[in-house]
């Protein structure tokens, strides 16, 4: 565990990072391209949507049969499937804010992107750790006021290079982390990167791909 001003942050598979700060240890979107290992010691699990990249629902309960302490927050439907944990699975939504151990959460957005007009589709949230740290699922969420890091969805069927773009400018992150980028091959990690690095037309922002399981110490 780091010192109370120290922020660590550990990428894992596809969509999943895990924050270490102070007393608390939260993982964000353990999904089935995430190594199960992610969860373990954690004392919360943040879901941001029921996407199988993102949510599965036999690895998050075998978590917290391991751990009676493990806390998990998220939204009414994956919290639904999640039916037995009783208070340990706490429903949030736009707007809502608790804390983790020291660790202050406030909840952003409501729908998951458009991926086709005839696809439904289903509510995503998004999750800022101690005002500095964004996590916005699958959407490209603003918020009202500056965020250090932002946590970016490189490739999704719903996403195209020229929004993410705009995103990032408009959002105005300091830096952003890649992430989500599971769908693509290295040749097209390489290729995103260069386009929302320094071989693109500019975000205002820098840009770190992490591999699994690096680590980033964000101050």
């Amino acid at each position: 565990m780091l010192y109370s001003f120290g922020m660590r942050l550990t990428k894992f598979g596809h969509a999943c990072v895990r924050i270490e700060h102070t007393d608390a240890t939260v993982v964000i979107d353990p999904g089935m391209f995430t190594a199960p290992e992610a969860i373990e010691g954690a004392d919360a699990v943040l879901i941001t949507h029921e996407h199988f990249d993102h949510f599965v629902e036999d690895r998050l309960r075998a978590a917290a049969e391991a751990n009676p302490g493990l806390r998990i927050w998220t939204n009414r439907t994956v919290a639904d499937q999640l039916s037995g944990l009783g208070g340990r699975v706490t429903v949030v939504g736009a707007g809502d804010a608790f804390d983790i151990n020291g660790l202050g959460v406030s909840v952003h957005g409501e729908w998951h992107a458009v991926i086709h007009p005839d696809i439904p589709r289903v509510r995503n949230i998004g999750f800022l750790l101690d005002g500095r740290v964004f996590h916005p699922g699958d959407a490209l969420t603003l918020l009202d006021q500056p965020v250090e890091t932002l946590l970016l969805p490189i490739a999704a069927p719903w996403s195209k290079a020229a929004e993410l773009i705009d995103y990032v400018r408009e959002f105005k992150p300091r830096r952003a982390l890649a992430v989500h980028e599971a769908v693509l091959s290295e040749v097209g990690q390489m290729v995103y990167g260069r386009l929302l690095g320094e071989g693109g037309p500019g975000t205002g922002a820098e840009l770190r791909q992490l591999a699994a399981g690096e680590q980033v110490d964000l101050g």
